[in-house]
């Protein structure tokens, strides 16, 4: 934001409500204190319950407004926050008041990205509050309050102090070649960038658990046509959501549907059977399916209770691991049952109707429970970094990787040096340390107006 604009946007959400929020940022805060509400010294802090006076002298609303002094407020400039009633009509004439005061439009995630620049926050902290908009899960939220408060940036910050003290180590001999230091030695700073490097290889492990918390926990129902596949979503949705047929084949493309549980998301994917195909058509389908079952973190394989597994599912045993798919046996209801014990095994078995919703809600236990024991949920103490992180940390990483093996092939320490400094740029991506002005954008226009 060019120096001396003030911004302004609507905070809540467009359309009728109770109350509405209107949030300025600037210098002209104080002004618009003095000259909208006629008050001559504005009181930081403090909600004070005020007519709104426009331009023209007209009242428009009896409003509540808070006032934050410079560097005590949350962007670090002058803000003022206005609580109106949510009628679209009085929020429409206070925003066209306030432009006309000499206010401009905010632009997506302007006030977190101002409140970046002026030191407020790093920038995990920024993509924190984004995180925290849109969580979906309590596990979620959690993971995003301990970024926003600082989790990530001060380790992070950890790393970085830990890589200078090797570089400044290396460089001493680089910089003052003929003071009296100690002979160069290789098997210290080797020994300290491996200890590095494993630190970095924890956090970029926990990216993974980022992702299923916040786009959840992609669950393939995989099966033969007309196991019931579709009918089991329908049940574990509460809706019919799939169309159901006795045609085998009805469902071509995968179709998916989140349901909650527990403190997850579980993305359901019903998908197309697996046969030998009969068209074209089908073994895309097929295809696809088996495209969803590679890149899924959970499978359930519904098996037709009343005929024997078949041999088109048996060949799917190099995909299911255990801990991370479930047997669910469908048509329980069925008086011809068969025996599936002896199908795969080694894998958990449900027993179900997904016609009548026999055996869902424990079937839905069971899934949560072997998510709880198998999904290496990070404890209170772990940090778990998004895919943005785990990114830069895999380029640090790598440039430690150069590092150690001119390290080993006892190349100069120059080089080696240069490698470092490599790797203590990415890690100042994560933080924003490193002024990079088209990855701001591009983080901040993921924001909503007003935030």
């Amino acid at each position: 934001m060019p120096f001396g604009e003030s911004i302004v946007a609507l905070s809540t959400p467009a359309g009728e409500s109770a109350i509405a929020v209107v949030r300025v940022s600037g210098h002209l805060c104080h002004r618009l204190v003095t000259k909208v509400f006629r008050n001559s010294s504005p009181c930081p802090r403090k909600a004070v319950l005020a007519e709104y006076i426009d331009l023209g002298g007209k009242s428009v609303d009896q409003v509540v407004y808070i006032f934050f002094a410079e560097n005590a407020s949350y962007t670090g400039e002058e803000m003022l926050e206005i609580n109106c009633h949510g009628n679209p009509y009085i929020i429409q004439n206070i925003m066209e008041d306030l432009l006309a005061r000499g206010c401009r439009m905010a632009e997506p995630g302007e006030f977190t990205k101002i409140a970046f620049l002026n030191g407020r926050m790093d920038l995990s902290q920024a993509e924190a509050v984004l995180d925290l908009i849109h969580a979906r899960s309590e596990k979620a939220l959690e993971v995003a309050r301990k970024q926003l408060e600082g989790s990530v940036g001060k380790k992070v910050n950890q790393l970085i102090d830990k890589l200078l003290g090797i570089i400044a180590a290396l460089e001493a001999y680089i910089d003052f070649p003929e003071e009296d230091l100690p002979p160069e030695d290789a098997s210290g700073p080797l020994q300290d960038v491996v200890l590095l490097m494993i630190e970095m290889e924890r956090l970029i492990s926990t990216s993974h658990y980022s992702t299923i918390l916040h786009e959840g926990v992609k669950t393939v129902i995989a099966g033969a046509p007309n196991a019931g596949k579709s009918s089991l979503l329908n049940a574990m949705t509460g809706e019919d959501r799939v169309i159901v047929s006795r045609e085998p084949g009805t469902t071509r493309d995968f179709v998916e549907e989140p349901i909650m549980l527990g403190s997850y998301i579980i993305r359901l994917i019903d998908t197309a059977g697996f046969q030998e195909p009969g068209s074209e058509i089908e073994r895309m389908g097929i295809d696809k399916a088996m495209e969803q079952l590679d890149r899924a973190d959970f499978v359930l394989v519904t098996l037709d209770g009343a005929l024997p597994c078949p041999i088109h599912l048996r060949n799917l045993q190099d995909k299911l691991k255990p801990g991370r798919a479930l047997i669910v046996e469908n048509k329980i209801d069925l008086p011809n049952r068969l025996d599936h014990r002896q199908s795969f095994p080694e894998i958990p078995h449900c027993e179900v109707s997904a016609v009548n919703g026999d055996g869902i809600d424990e079937l839905k236990k069971v899934l949560l429970k072997t998510l709880e024991a198998n999904l290496d949920v990070p404890g209170e103490d772990r940090i778990v970094v998004s895919a943005r992180h785990a990114g830069a940390l895999k380029n640090a990483r790598n440039g430690l990787c150069d590092a150690l093996k001119k390290l080993r092939n006892v190349e100069a320490i120059e080089l080696v040096a240069s490698d470092l400094r490599s790797s203590l740029h990415f890690l100042g991506e994560i933080t924003g340390k490193i002024d990079n002005e088209r990855m701001l954008d591009k983080l901040f226009n993921q924001f909503c107006i007003g935030k």
